[in-house]
């Protein structure tokens, strides 16, 4: 690790006292029109003046953190908590802990893996029991639609979820099932009546039973044995249903975890014509290649899978024209004896990847050797998710009147990867090991200091948006 960064703490310039209450200045603060020096200066939680370097008010606490990047906090829109019910693969304190470390300062709560999951009403309510008091940064919660909740979409929105979430094949736990193409033409004109957005985990069983038939004597600790078992055509197929749907019922779509790239003629076909879908991939899958994963290593498993690197590179191309809008984590942790490391078996084992903590930095790794900027980054992994979680009237950028949530990181220093390090309540993830670039070095959440160098705030600051 670096040497510590050392801020200073000063007063300057006199601009409209009682203006702020704090003001942080940087040399490089990344805004929505460019990157520059400025300062921000925060007063009661938000963003009151985003003003030249030099200008500040007189009787407010600056911190000037010279070189060091400040960002708009990253807003996560695929956090998997667990919590109630599965608090032993996750739970709101770790989780929000891990966010805080990696420069998230809002994350989105996925409706299942929980114990019961946020797919009525009652289940929310216990949901918003649990988080309660335990949240590092803000935490927002999309509902479920699965096969008989039909009654449950209105009362879960109106009491503060920010969309509604399913999946097409079985989502690996029993409590929160998959939908047919039946149980989507009866949810969807609700969901286009709501306003809201369906999120799909878009594969159908189709053809991964088919795929499941011709691996049957394939050794299963090969990770091309895995991959073979989830092909591109269940994604695509799955995709091509999922634009015909939005085109009948005009319900908006997101497409969750893209994997495949042989779905981004369709979407780009798609989106040309106006039909109302958008489109998240997620660091692992624009990090890892098929080629590189060892045969037993079943930390890299995931649904779908990490694909070929031909592939890889297809879905950056992607991410630059905009065909995908935004990264995001699908942090999905369980405990690590779910993983059967021993054993290497990619076919029994948990599939989901913990990377809550690191998605700041490895993306970051990632665009420097492809010459992309830090607006691409604020663009990808804050202004976008806020968007689709309909929260970008407050987050995911550095605007007069948004909530001051502020990343302040230094892109240029390295760090390693190491269980020690990682606040993810289990320590598994494939990214142990790897050098990365950019140090989170401070995070605000609302004006709040919840991180500072490895340290953080005396208690939970965060709030759960429900409004």
């Amino acid at each position: 690790m670096p040497k510590p960064f050392k801020w200073r703490e000063c007063t300057a310039l006199k601009l409209n006292d009682g203006m702020a209450d704090l003001i942080i200045t940087s040399k490089r603060v990344v805004t929505p029109e460019k990157i520059r020096p400025a300062s921000i200066h925060i007063r009661d939680g938000l963003i009151a003046a985003i003003t030249e370097r030099g200008a500040v008010s007189s009787d407010a606490k600056v911190i000037d953190v010279s070189d060091s990047v400040v960002m708009p906090g990253l807003v996560d829109t695929h956090v998997h908590v667990n919590e109630p019910g599965r608090t032993d693969w996750e739970g709101f304190s770790s989780a929000t802990r891990a966010a805080a470390a990696g420069g998230v300062t809002t994350l989105v709560d996925m409706p299942l893996n929980s114990i019961p999951p946020t797919t009525a009403l009652s289940g929310f309510r216990e949901k918003l029991a649990a988080a309660r008091g335990q949240c590092w940064v803000d935490v927002a919660f999309w509902g479920g639609v699965v096969p008989g909740n039909l009654r449950e979409l209105r009362p879960l929105m109106e009491t503060g979820v920010r969309g509604f979430k399913c999946f097409l094949v079985h989502s690996g736990v029993n409590e929160f099932p998959n939908v047919s193409e039946s149980d989507l033409r009866n949810a969807m004109p609700i969901l286009a009546e709501l306003n809201t957005v369906l999120l799909v985990h878009a594969e159908v069983p189709g053809s991964i039973e088919r795929a499941a038939k011709e691996i049957a004597n394939s050794d299963p600790k090969l990770y091309h044995t895995f991959l073979k078992s989830r092909p591109h055509a269940a994604e695509n197929e799955a995709i091509a249903m999922m634009i015909r749907l939005s085109r009948e019922t005009g319900a908006r779509v997101h497409i969750v975890h893209l994997s495949s790239s042989e779905a981004l003629p369709m979407l780009r076909e798609a989106r040309a014509d106006g039909v109302p879908i958008t489109v998240e991939t997620c660091p692992h899958y624009l990090t890892f290649s098929a080629e590189d994963v060892a045969d037993g290593a079943t930390e890299f498993k995931c649904c779908p899978p990490v694909r070929e690197r031909e592939n890889r590179e297809k879905l950056w191309e992607a991410l630059r024209e905009g065909v995908i809008d935004m990264v995001v984590s699908d942090h999905s942790p369980c405990p690590p004896h779910l993983k059967l490391c021993e054993s290497g078996n990619f076919m029994k084992a948990w599939g989901g990847i913990a990377s809550l903590q690191f998605g700041l930095p490895v993306m970051w790794t990632e665009m420097k050797e492809r010459d992309l900027e830090l607006r691409h980054l604020a663009e990808w992994m804050s202004h976008k998710p806020a968007q689709l979680a309909g929260l970008h009237h407050r987050k995911g950028a550095l605007k007069v009147g948004y909530d001051a949530d502020l990343v302040i990181w230094n892109p240029e220093a390295t760090f390693r990867v190491e269980p020690s390090i990682i606040q993810h309540k289990h320590k598994l993830t494939p990214y142990n090991g790897r050098t990365l670039n950019g140090i989170v070095e401070a995070v605000y959440v609302r004006g709040q200091k919840v991180y500072d160098d490895g340290k953080f705030s005396a208690e939970p600051l965060g709030q759960l948006l429900t409004q």
